[in-house]
């Protein structure tokens, strides 16, 4: 019989990526949903802000609690490899500890029973991975690590430098992974508009879609994270003309106050970052998506007001809103003029009220529409209804369309349709399979 394997894989889907590596090298395991029953657990943790620290350390006490005797227990990813060295020390319920250079490696790692660190983060070759989640969307990285300075991030502290992934290995996994039956991607890395930078390839991302392009058998694609400072018009443009990108502009600009964008290093001012988003916007049926963060060091109560008054002037379809989380090892640790706990959960709670009258008023733009959806199979919602996807917006972070009606019969995981929204429920489309 066959070892039983439980994998909690947390944080960003680039951490996804790599736990689904891990899985490839473990397929003599059989996977378990039951963490007391596993004689392997691997825990591929988050260590970007305080919030994703204190769950990577929760879930490995969780797991610790549920595991059966001589169980062995794995702690692998961004805060082990951080921390490593106190972690050590201090968690004990921990067997095995192992960073962000090792992944393609975990067979040996439990064969040897050891901790392991490499020098360099892992960057995936042309390794197989087992997908999960998805019976035919599946991401794809295209690059390591980040050459930026943000003031705020420690990411670069222990990912590294940018590794570009060469464009044949992103090639030849989508072709891959097609013919597993997967024909809708998302491409992603710290910093996507970075791609091949490293090898002065200034219009890197241009050539990767370019390439993509020409790959068959795949439907739908988007890039993730692109960077003010490196996003340029040509790559905008270059996305709206694909017949396989969709017009999906996910750009998290953090702040719009000059001054701010200064003390965060973000290397791209307002003037550049509103002309890139107005470009996006005028864009036919573009979707735009950013991210930003609530009292940083020296945000002033100008700085917020400004930031307020562009959230209600400015249309993005999704924001992401987070509270500065303050880094060991980044400039704004360092940095004197720390914002209240108070005032930044003041200041966050104003800025969700803006963010969710933008989001309804998004998702306002489908009613009454005919639209392309990927379905998704019984939604968790209810058993009387399925769940559905807009063929633009990548899985999990953008929505649910609840589906009560259809004209089709077999409706099949992973296909397109069309449906017709009449309603919004909450936060959720409703609608009708058509066609």
């Amino acid at each position: 019989m066959s070892k039983k394997l439980y994998i909690a894989s947390l944080g960003c889907v680039k951490n996804l990526v790599d736990s689904e590596v891990m899985l490839s090298k473990l397929k003599n395991y059989s996977i378990t949903q039951n963490p007391s029953e596993a004689d392997v657990i691997v825990v591929n943790t988050c260590g970007f802000i305080e919030a994703a620290k204190e769950e990577s350390l929760q879930t490995i006490f969780e797991l610790h609690s549920q595991r059966k005797k001589d169980s062995t227990l794995v702690m692998a990813g961004c805060l082990s490899e951080r921390y490593k060295e106190e972690l050590k020390k201090e968690l004990s319920e921990v067997d095995i500890f192992t960073g962000v250079g090792d992944y393609d490696k975990i067979d040996k790692i439990l064969e040897e029973k050891r901790d392991f660190f490499s020098k360099k983060p892992y960057l995936i070759k042309n390794e197989d991975r087992v997908i999960t989640g998805s019976s035919y969307h599946a991401y794809i990285k295209i690059s390591e690590g980040c050459n930026q300075t943000c003031s705020f991030c420690a990411i670069p502290s222990f990912k590294g430098k940018l590794q570009s992934r060469p464009v044949e290995y992103i090639v030849d996994e989508t072709k891959r992974l097609i013919d597993k039956g997967y024909h809708d991607f998302s491409f992603a890395s710290q910093d996507s508009s970075s791609y091949l930078r490293d090898f002065e390839k200034k219009d890197g991302l241009i050539h990767l879609i370019e390439n993509v392009e020409k790959i068959d058998g795949i439907k739908s694609a988007r890039i993730l994270y692109l960077y003010p400072s490196t996003t340029s018009i040509d790559l905008i443009k270059k996305i709206a003309s694909s017949d396989i990108f969709h017009n999906y502009f996910d750009m998290p600009i953090q702040h719009i106050s000059d001054r701010m964008l200064k003390v965060m290093k973000r290397g791209a001012g307002k003037d550049k970052t509103i002309k890139l988003l107005e470009k996006m916007r005028e864009i036919p049926n573009s979707f735009v998506r950013t991210s930003i963060i609530v009292g940083h060091p020296k945000e002033s109560e100008n700085d917020f007001k400004e930031l307020c008054e562009f959230l209600k002037e400015f249309d993005f379809d999704r924001v992401n809103l987070f509270a500065y989380s303050d880094e060991e090892g980044t400039k704004a640790y360092e940095m004197k003029e720390k914002i209240p706990k108070e005032i930044v959960e003041e200041r966050l709670s104003i800025l969700d009220e803006i963010v969710k009258e933008k989001t309804i008023k998004s998702l306002k733009k489908d009613l009454k529409r005919t639209i392309e959806i990927f379905f998704d199979g019984t939604s968790k919602e209810s058993e009387l209804l399925f769940s559905a996807r807009k063929t633009l917006w990548a899985p999990d972070i953008d929505g649910e369309i609840l589906i009560n009606d259809s004209e089709i019969k077999d409706l099949e995981i992973g296909k397109i349709y069309k449906a017709r929204i009449y309603e919004i429920a909450g936060d959720k489309l409703i609608g009708k399979i058509v066609a």
